[in-house]
């Protein structure tokens, strides 16, 4: 166990120094592509709730498919993190005015604040599609996060309160593609990663 941790913490650190080499410019160009290649996504267009992470500067943007599935009339969810534990939850964002009025966290991600009372999309319906950030990825959807287990927890609770599970799509820089990654049983796979 120990064994796949140092290897997973050496492979973030490469991966970190490798996104932080990114331009401005080369980040906002790649992540334009992936949000032409989501929006045009099956899974993406036939998805009526969708929980769409909100993008640190190191991760590919999300602006502009949040901004188009709240044009379409998708029912918008966005992560809501405690950072003080690993609890995170999925909560109804009705329209963009309300994204940008958000405040913003000490990791520069708005979120509505832990005392707001939120509709919580597992106790609304569930949803079809999430889209998940991470630090790398394998074609085959392998993930590595940053390593608290937010969306590998919160994925393992949509498998056991949804009967038909949400659909995943991870969003990458193409320097993020890795040919594998050390994994254990909590790791959960990815349908696809979307990347240039």
């Amino acid at each position: 166990m120990s064994a796949i941790r140092a290897a997973k913490a050496a492979i973030r650190k490469e991966l970190q120094s490798k996104v932080t080499a990114l331009t401005c410019e080369e980040k906002a160009r790649q992540s334009r592509e992936v949000e032409r290649r989501v929006i045009a996504h099956p899974l993406y267009q036939d998805s009526r709730r969708i929980a769409v992470y909100l993008s640190m500067p190191s991760e590919v943007s999300t602006e502009g498919i949040l901004r188009h599935a709240l044009q379409q009339g998708k029912t918008c969810y966005i992560p809501r993190y405690d950072s003080k534990t690993t609890y995170m939850d999925m909560v109804r964002l009705h329209s963009w005015e309300e994204y940008e009025s958000l405040p913003v966290t000490r990791w520069k991600i708005k979120q509505p604040p832990l005392s707001q009372t939120c509709e919580k999309a597992l106790e609304s319906g569930g949803l079809d599609l999430i889209l998940v950030p991470g630090l790398g990825f394998t074609t085959k959807g392998h993930r590595m996060g940053r390593g608290r287990g937010y969306y590998d927890t919160y994925l393992a609770h949509c498998l056991a309160s949804q009967p038909t599970p949400p659909h995943t799509l991870a969003l990458a820089f193409k320097e993020q593609l890795l040919p594998e990654i050390p994994t254990d049983e909590h790791d959960m796979t990815i349908d696809v990663v979307v990347a240039e």
